[in-house]
This record gives C-alpha cells, structure tokens and sequence, in this order.
C-alpha cells in the first residue's frame, strides 16, 4: 500500500467516525450554543491534544502493552467512566437545583469560565479517560502503516489526518452551534440543553464501565 493510498483511506476511516455523534460532539455542541466560543475551542483542543498522545503512544507501540493489561485496562475504564457519570450527573443536578441564571444580556457569566485553559482540561480529561480510544489506536492503526515504512513516523502522520479532520468537523459544529445561542440565551432554553447533555455523557459513562 502507497503512503498515499494509507493516508486517504485513513482519512475515510476517521471522516465517517468523526461525523458519527458522541460524547466530544456532544461537548462541543454544548459549550459552543452557550456562547463560550473560547471554552469551545479549548474543548477542541483538547480532545486533539488527547488524540496526538495516543495516536504517538500507540505509534511507539506502548498503548499496545498497556491495553494487553487486563488490569490496567478495566482500571482506566472505571476511572473515564466515573468521570463521564459525575460529569453528567452534575450537569443534570444543577439544572434541577433552580441555580441561578443570567438576563438575556449576560452570556458571558454563564456557570463555567469562557477560557480555553478550561476548555481545554475538560477535552483532554474526556479523551484521555476514554480507553476506547486507545484500543482504536491498537486495532486501527497498523493496519494503515504500509510494510516498511516507519511505525513511530507513519502511525504520527496519520494521527495528524485524524487531528485534522477532527479540527474540521468541529470547526462545523462551533458554527452550527450558534444558531442555537439566541434561543439558549433563555433559562428554559439552557436547561433543556443541560438535561439532554448531561443524559448523553453520563449514558456514555455507563456504557463505559458495562463494556459495551
């Protein structure tokens, strides 16, 4: 197989998984239709940061060892799962507990900083706890890498594929998103937001540590 033909077919692969929703689409709507453009793309960057690490772990063929743990395996499982459970329950706890919510004019002191350092903590966190991602590395990723080619400079190339159509496509959803920021300007409007969010990560943190 061509480095050429390794890279497109790669960049399918992860095109069609990036458009399939889940959890960092879920995250990136959300902070993204509350007006938080810079703790959107923090999230973004985020998740990229967590993609490039296992992308390289994986490349160097550590991710290899690690998910051939049982052990360590089901440790991370629980840990991401614990997370992405706390995470939504906490979001679906606020929007029951009547806190308090800004007018129509002051988006910007919503609950949550709008900076990309935080963004950007919560999208690292969420990828990295997220041992299915390391396993999509282990089972994905040699299969793309052309015979003879270099494993560590291959397995990075096509990391950076998936880290650019993945800055693509939520490019995408942070537009998108903002069409939805008029009506989340409203009370009402936010909490139908933070219910359903929070429903979606915390079902995925169950799914998590079930296994499935």
């Amino acid at each position: 197989m061509a480095i050429s033909t390794s890279l497109w077919s790669f960049a399918l692969v992860v095109g069609l998984l990036a458009l399939t929703p889940g959890l960092d689409t879920a995250l990136i709507l959300r902070t993204s239709a509350l007006g938080r453009r810079r703790r959107a793309w923090g999230v973004v960057l985020g998740i990229q940061s967590g993609t490039f690490l296992w992308g390289a772990l994986t490349s160097v063929g550590v991710t290899a060892l690690f998910t051939a743990s049982h052990l360590a395996y089901v440790t991370l499982r629980w840990v991401g799962a614990a997370y992405l459970v706390w995470m939504g329950v906490r979001m679906l706890r606020d929007t029951f507990r009547g806190l308090p919510v800004t007018g129509a004019g002051e988006s910007d002191s919503l609950p949550g900083e709008d900076s990309v350092t935080g963004g950007w903590r919560q999208g690292t966190l969420t990828n990295l706890l997220n041992p299915k991602m390391g396993a999509f590395y282990v089972a994905v990723l040699p299969q793309f890498i052309p015979a003879g080619a270099s494993h560590f400079t291959m397995g990075l190339m096509l990391t950076a594929v998936h880290i650019v159509i993945g800055v693509m496509w939520s490019a995408v959803l942070v537009g998108c998103a903002r069409v939805l920021h008029g009506w989340l300007r409203k009370p009402q409007g936010r909490r139908l937001l933070d219910r359903i969010t929070g429903t979606v990560i915390a079902a995925f943190g169950v799914r998590l540590a079930l296994g499935d």
